[in-house]
């Protein structure tokens, strides 16, 4: 695991400033602190930080075929590179490490572009090749590992890990993209291919871009997809049995490393899941860690012992406190572009103690998304049945009405709260989805929003995010919409982005075998009925790990890696949360009403609305504007040397 970053002329051969790639490249120090290297000639320039896992003794980068020729930097694990290694050998491509990086270099002159078809892993790179004069930057399927890139005025492109590295350039028009100040507020990140900023983009999962050099620069291509065919005839039983064995070798691959390895364990299904699965691969104890809370109604850390007692595994647990606040500017600076989801404060914790013991570690990500885990799942396939029953017209009408009518009742018990729930019946499944999925309502984000932003928006929304993905999805099986939905957007932007920044914080590599992409692509085919039955979320799942898990661990409701910020904005963020919202910094961005804030301040204060989850959001926005917008990194004086 380690931190890329780069520049390559676009337009002709130009010079490259060292220190300018030097400062690029020290931009990542804490994602690669074993080693750091450049490799400049006219018009490239590569950095790349080492986190060393794989051929700790010759897989430096960035590294070179044989003649020099082709030089890569790369990010991520390959971990099919040993039968790749072996298929190249066989087509006469010579090797001098035993790296899964050197298997990219031969890959990419064996198959050109179509190499990444071939990789089973979590990637990032950038390749340049001087005899076809091409530069090519490949993600993986699911966004696991992450890639910026940006192409400034004077036709270099500058790439990285993270964006804190193209900030470091200097040269980065740091002007805030309107539209992902929509997005944010309405997601609780910026999803891809946007940045917080105009001028640099993300590139997708999925997607490459390959430029030769004095050519128009295209657009990214995609490679792959997630298709949900729903038409496998398999029996459940057959299916459960495969299910473990597909786990199994998901597990198995990425148990390779020259480095201590072990895995987090929350004590929830997804992860318990993949150390059963470690635990029967390895003949020493699995290290594994956990979380827990003082406040009894977030901790999970019992269930996680059960599991860590029935396999025996060597077990660490770290008792976070209930009022673990004081992470909020740290993680502005991590992020680097607003980021809302306040369970990065635990996950931050976990990869700190993860990291005190290992260098490598696995975990259960991506599990509810793969299989229908998520309550809003559940409530989404209801809710289908019920639109199915009208058209679209009428149901505007008839529970659009209703949900104008009802009051917004957070102080009520659940089942008296049906105003969400009628609104949703008036909208389209993307729609639907879209409200579920977003921080807060599309009235009260124009409430929110100045005169001024509302016309740079120029009437756009993010829900146009999800009609984008809709429009690919290829299925209109309700379970199987959302997941789809839930693959391109919340996967990728809100979780692989929290656990890769958290986990690179650390210098901890994190590798999730429910990620698989040909475990995915197997889940796919499988019937819905599989994964959402009776009311229970990822049935199968549950019914193939009943052998090797607890029924406690199995069956008992969904917790989530949460915090409490409610009672943080009760007392000892009540003043903090005044002073940001009604403060200086986010009234100088011009983007808000004041009295729209003040309302939100007053409203959460006295009980009448519960804003919690829209405070954090402003929070964390002053946060990056004050932390990682406003540092930035002194200008350089030009990208070419001298």
């Amino acid at each position: 695991m380690c931190g890329i970053t780069g520049i390559f002329d676009t337009r002709a051969s130009r010079p490259i400033a060292y220190e300018l790639l030097h400062r690029m490249n020290d931009a990542h120090l804490h994602r690669g602190p074993d080693e750091g290297s450049l490799h400049m000639e006219p018009g490239v320039g590569l950095g790349h930080r080492r986190l060393s896992v794989i051929d700790v003794a010759t897989g430096q980068q960035p590294l070179f075929n044989e003649d020099h020729s082709v030089v890569i930097v790369f990010n991520g694990e390959i971990y099919n590179y040993q039968d790749l290694m072996a298929e190249l050998k066989a087509l006469g491509h010579v090797f001098r490490t035993k790296s899964d990086t050197e298997v990219i270099v031969h890959a990419w002159e064996a198959w050109g572009e179509a190499c990444v078809e071939r990789f089973r892993g979590m990637f990032a790179f950038g390749l340049w090749d001087r005899n076809r004069q091409t530069f090519f930057l490949g993600r993986d399927r699911l966004g696991v590992k992450p890639m910026y890139y940006a192409v400034l005025p004077d036709g270099m492109l500058v790439f990285g890990s993270e964006l804190k590295s193209l900030v470091a350039h200097g040269g980065l028009d740091k002007t805030i993209d309107p539209l992902a100040v929509e997005e944010f507020f309405a997601l609780g990140y910026v999803p891809e291919p946007r940045t917080i900023y105009r001028q640099a983009h993300k590139l997708e999962p999925g997607h490459t871009l390959c430029i030769r050099r004095g050519q128009t620069i295209p657009q990214p291509r995609p490679y792959w997809d997630l298709h949900f065919t729903l038409d496998n005839p398999i029996s459940e039983a057959d299916a459960q049995q495969e299910l473990i064995e597909r786990l199994r070798e998901s597990v198995r691959l990425r148990m390779i490393a020259e480095v201590p390895l072990g895995a987090f364990l929350s004590g929830g299904v997804d992860s318990s899941a993949v150390v059963a699965m470690m635990a029967g691969l390895s003949d020493q104890p699995v290290k594994t860690c956990s979380i827990a809370f003082d406040d009894p109604r977030y901790d999970e850390s019992a269930f996680a012992q059960q599991v860590a007692q029935r396999y025996a595994t060597d077990h660490r647990t770290q008792t976070v406190q209930s009022d673990d606040f004081a992470l909020i500017d740290e993680l502005a600076r991590l992020y680097d572009e607003p980021y809302a989801d306040s369970s990065a404060i635990p996950t931050y914790r976990v990869c700190q103690l993860a990291r005190q013991h290992v260098t490598v570690a696995l975990s259960g990500d991506g599990g509810d998304e793969a299989m229908g885990g998520y309550r809003r799942h559940r409530m989404h396939v209801a809710e289908e049945r019920v639109r199915g029953l009208l058209p679209l017209g009428l149901r505007r009408g008839l529970f659009g009405a209703l949900g104008q009518a009802y009051p917004k009742a957070d102080w009520a018990p659940r089942m008296f709260r049906a105003k969400t729930t009628f609104q949703a019946l008036a909208r389209s499944s993307t729609e639907a989805y879209f409200g579920t999925m977003s921080l807060m309502p599309d009235a009260d984000r124009q409430r929110l929003y100045s005169r001024d932003l509302k016309r740079d928006l120029g009437g756009y929304s993010a829900l146009q995010v999800f009609q984008r993905h809709a429009a690919n999805a290829g299925t209109d099986d309700p379970l199987a919409f959302i997941q789809y939905l839930d693959m391109k957007t919340y996967l990728v932007g809100d979780i692989n982005t929290k656990v890769d920044r958290a986990s690179m914080a650390h210098s901890l590599e994190v590798r999730e075998p429910l990620m698989d992409h040909r475990l995915l692509e197997w889940l796919g085919t499988l019937p819905s009925s599989h994964k959402l039955q009776g009311g229970m979320g990822k049935r199968l799942f549950k019914k193939a790990l009943e052998p090797h898990l607890p029924a406690d661990v199995l069956y008992r409701p969904k917790q989530g890696f949460s915090v409490p910020l409610q009672r943080w904005f009760a007392g000892p963020l009540r003043q903090r949360v005044r002073d940001t919202l009604q403060g200086q910094t986010l009234a100088d961005t011009g983007l808000f009403e004041p009295r729209v804030l003040r309302e939100i301040v007053q409203q959460n204060e006295s009980g009448q609305r519960d804003h919690s989850v829209v405070i954090w959001s402003f929070l964390m926005f002053d946060a990056f504007l004050r932390n990682a917008h406003r540092a930035g990194v002194a200008r350089a004086p030009s990208a070419m040397a001298a």
